[in-house]
């Protein structure tokens, strides 16, 4: 991939970088030579990033021709709301007292380049502040009344950057460019992430589904890579973002999907799917307004709760908004039970949804990719439990009922025809619809992103064509919108 230092004044660089040319924001602004040309690694090392500014403008136009830019816009925008970076950067409090407990004084700042810092002791913590706002050089201050606060984090120019800093913003620069990726020999064209949580007890993927797309991309044409939450920084070397790993809104995965999108890259699971199937509130209320068949369902409040029995009658089943692989979910036998539970819930989340309890004894599962269904699966209840999964259940092997996977086209058509049309409304990714069948009548319990495919399960009819087919979609649509 191309790559381009844009900078006021090109003549005071003396780097020596395979593929790197220095120009002048001018330049890259009007020069037909980079107006259309895709698939170009640009970074703007303007003075100024300030709205209507030649810096503005450079990442402005880089993301409108395609081009993988630092710092984006929105990265640019982030900066007017520091209100809002120092609330983000809660998420790594820890980091931060512990690697500020032994500073004297109540005030501390050091500069950030590419998240390499001055002292070594602060390196991890550079890292973290670089992922938080993806920009070249950050100065970072922290203050102190009863524990260390992230003050202000803001970008500086070249000017700012003092000499005896100058070897290593570009040491620094050497690595960013200098990527393992940068040098490979098999180049090829397109380069695909697959954002895993080793540490998962329940991936959505097995570690031999796994190796089985990371084949599928080799074949299909692409450099792929494992990536895992640490390396959100970058994202901006990839054409395209596969996430394997749980999702949910308030979580990093849901950054990736963002950040992805807002860099152009081709997303699975997109942050809108995300958005709007991890919530089964807004999935109700969405599957209802469209006529699509589901259990009969209330959201409720702490201020209505209490007249929800006698709307639904015993047992129903009550659910956590964003739960996921069958955790947050009661089934609710009496009003004790209903009063313990509900008050644990609410402390979570303001609304839950209440659901018919439909008895079945399996959940089908239809998962699409594209508008096309994939895989068609039966999974049966676990060993005496009402779920397909009894997380409480002693033994390994009674954790989980049986399965059974059919071929696409001996799957009845009214499941399909419903898959079909449920997730139609929330976009063209990757998804798994669970649907119970009673009477020949099939009833949608909800719609996943990120929907479980291990080998030897949800593989077992196309084998290594799903995986195919999934890598597939990838190199399409980047494709097409290149």
């Amino acid at each position: 991939m191309p790559k381009l230092i844009v900078v006021e004044k090109p003549d005071n660089w003396k780097i020596n970088l395979p593929d790197v040319e220095v120009i002048t924001p001018n330049v890259y602004i009007t020069s037909d030579a980079y107006q259309n040309v895709r698939n170009i690694k640009v970074l703007n090392l303007c003075k100024s990033y300030q709205y209507q500014s030649e810096g503005y403008y450079v990442s402005l136009l880089a993301e409108a021709r395609g081009h993988k830019v630092l710092p984006g816009v929105s990265t640019i925008q982030d900066f007017r709301f520091p209100s809002i970076i120092r609330y983000d950067s809660q998420d790594f409090d820890d980091l931060i007292q512990g690697t500020l407990k032994t500073v004297a004084g109540d005030r501390v700042e050091f500069n950030v380049y590419f998240g390499s810092t001055s002292i070594e002791s602060y390196n991890k913590l550079g890292r973290q502040l670089f992922q938080l706002v993806q920009t070249p050089f950050l100065k970072a201050v922290f203050s102190k009344k009863t524990k260390w606060v992230l003050q202000s984090l803001r970008p500086i120019s070249l000017a700012e950057v003092p000499v005896e800093d100058k070897p290593l913003f570009i040491s620094a620069l050497e690595k960013y460019f200098l990527r393992k990726r940068d040098y490979r020999t098999d180049r090829k064209k397109y380069d695909l992430a697959i954002l895993i949580n080793p540490e998962d007890d329940n991936p959505p993927s097995n570690d031999r589904a796994l190796k089985k797309f990371y084949k599928a991309a080799l074949e299909t044409g692409f450099n792929v890579e494992f990536i895992t939450k640490n390396d959100f920084d970058q994202l901006i070397q990839y054409d395209a973002l596969f996430i394997r790993e749980t999702t949910n809104v308030n979580h990093h995965s849901f950054r990736f999907a963002k950040k992805a999108a807002s860099l152009g890259l081709v997303v699975i699971d997109d942050p809108v799917s995300i958005l709007k199937c991890t919530n089964k509130v807004y999935l109700h209320e969405l599957l209802t307004a469209n006529k699509i068949l589901t259990p009969k369902a209330n959201v409720i409040t702490e201020d209505n709760c209490e007249a929800l029995p006698s709307k639904m009658g015993f047992p129903f089943i009550l659910k956590q908004p964003d739960g996921a692989f069958s955790k947050g979910v009661h089934k609710i036998t009496g009003l004790e039970q209903f009063k313990k539970i509900r008050k644990s819930m609410f402390e979570k989340s303001d609304l839950l949804i209440a659901q018919e309890f439909l008895p079945t004894p399996f959940d089908w599962r239809v998962g699409i990719i594209d508008g096309q269904v994939i895989y068609v699966c039966k999974y049966f209840m676990a060993s005496e439990h009402w779920q397909i999964v009894n997380w409480s259940a002693k033994k390994e092997d009674g954790k989980e009922g049986n399965f059974e996977s059919l071929p696409v086209d001996q799957a009845p058509s009214g499941l399909l025809k419903t898959a079909l049309k449920a997730t139609s409304l929330i976009g063209r990714g990757l998804y798994g619809v669970d649907m119970k069948e009673v009477d020949g009548k099939f009833y949608v319990i909800e719609i996943n992103d990120n929907p479980n495919i291990d080998a030897g399960v949800e593989d077992k009819m196309l084998k290594e064509k799903l995986y195919t087919t999934i890598m597939e979609v990838f190199l399409n649509r980047i494709k097409t919108e290149k």
